[in-house]
């Protein structure tokens, strides 16, 4: 029985161009299963996939059984829970033009800054073939430039999740797509982030620096690890803008720019972010027992229904002028909301305690 169909990865946020995507299935073998070699299994199982794929895919240990890698020549049993992890084929890069509206917050003759709204897939995958922001670039712009080996993500030189809200720079042409890749591949670009988290700080500002790799058991997500065998370098500075005893504002500036780096340093601090399901922010992690008060974290769940993340500011140099440029956007509604019914219920108190909304 399969019970996970294929998912697609998040966008994501890093100075790499094209990231891979991967094909994820979970299986439960049936009670009346014969044993035979798990290879020959998923070829009966899972469309469009030979076993030359299944065997390079046990090699890298992302077959396996119960949570533990197998080798092909593994032979299924009654109830094992397979999980199978494995590169897909190359996507049709047949870009759509769609008329979807944009909220521009700048534009000249060489950039164009969005400001991305939560939902929305910053370009076409497996998955994904419409709505994103890059078809309605199609549809306004007949000349973008593309990445090397970019095909159908005109303009872009970086991405942010599907979830996460704010600003983005497109490069309308070839010399400022070449000085903004220039400026993000050796970290000059100054992007800040605003983020709702879990827990009190108790210092008011600091940095995380935690390599950042996939998670080799949920290979969906990123994990942090002090360990420079593991992933890549990844560095956020942070700090406090306002504490809610139980959740806490904060910026987040990057150094680096890996996939979920703030969402994975977060959560590797103790601090996932606010409703962030895929990193474990999306339960009541801090606070108090009375059920008003999970009634109240419910009810901003519900205005707010994804991470609590926003690109707040970019600042590069002008590919043109060569000038210091830098652009700041408001907070989204549903995060305003959220920091607001945060901030009245601190205030609400009697004899120093925290009452339920």
């Amino acid at each position: 029985m399969i019970i996970t169909p294929k998912e697609e990865l998040e966008e994501i946020d890093e100075n790499t161009p094209s990231p891979d995507t991967y094909e994820i299935h979970k299986i439960i073998v049936d009670k009346g299963q014969e044993s035979i070699r798990i290879d020959k299994f998923l070829t009966s199982k899972l469309a469009n996939i030979s076993r030359t794929r299944i065997y390079h895919a046990a090699k890298m240990g992302m077959v396996k059984v119960n949570e533990v890698p197998v080798e092909v020549n593994y032979k299924v049993k009654p109830c094992d829970v397979i999980t199978v992890f494995y590169s897909r084929p190359p996507i049709n890069t047949e870009l759509i033009a769609e008329d979807i509206p944009l909220n521009i917050a700048y534009e000249d003759d060489d950039v164009l800054l969005v400001n991305k709204a939560a939902g929305m897939t910053v370009h076409p995958g497996v998955a994904t073939h419409s709505g994103t922001l890059v078809n309605a670039l199609a549809f306004r712009y007949a000349d973008l430039p593309n990445i090397a080996n970019g095909e159908g993500r005109p303009g872009l030189v970086h991405r942010i999740d599907k979830y996460t809200t704010g600003l983005l720079v497109i490069a309308k042409n070839e010399r400022a797509m070449a000085s903004l890749q220039k400026q993000f591949f050796y970290h000059t670009i100054q992007r800040k982030y605003w983020a709702l988290v879990w827990g009190d700080f108790t210092e008011n500002e600091g940095t995380i620096n935690a390599n950042i790799g996939r998670n080799p058991s949920d290979p969906v997500t990123m994990i942090a690890m002090e360990d420079e065998a593991f992933g890549k370098t990844a560095i956020t500075h942070y700090k406090v803008i306002e504490r809610f005893h139980y959740v806490t504002l904060i910026e987040c500036q990057l150094e680096t720019g890996r996939t979920h780096q703030i969402r994975a340093h977060m959560r590797y601090a103790g601090h996932p972010l606010f409703n962030d399901e895929t990193y474990g922010g999306a339960s009541v992690l801090k606070g108090t027992t009375f059920s008003k008060y999970k009634q109240f974290v419910d009810n901003c769940f519900s205005i707010c229904s994804r991470q609590a993340l926003h690109a707040k500011s970019l600042g590069f140099k002008h590919p043109t002028s060569g000038e210091d440029v830098y652009f700041e956007s408001e907070l989204p509604e549903d995060m305003r909301l959220v920091i607001e019914k945060w901030r009245k219920y601190v205030n609400a108190t009697v004899d120093g305690a925290l009452l339920g909304n």
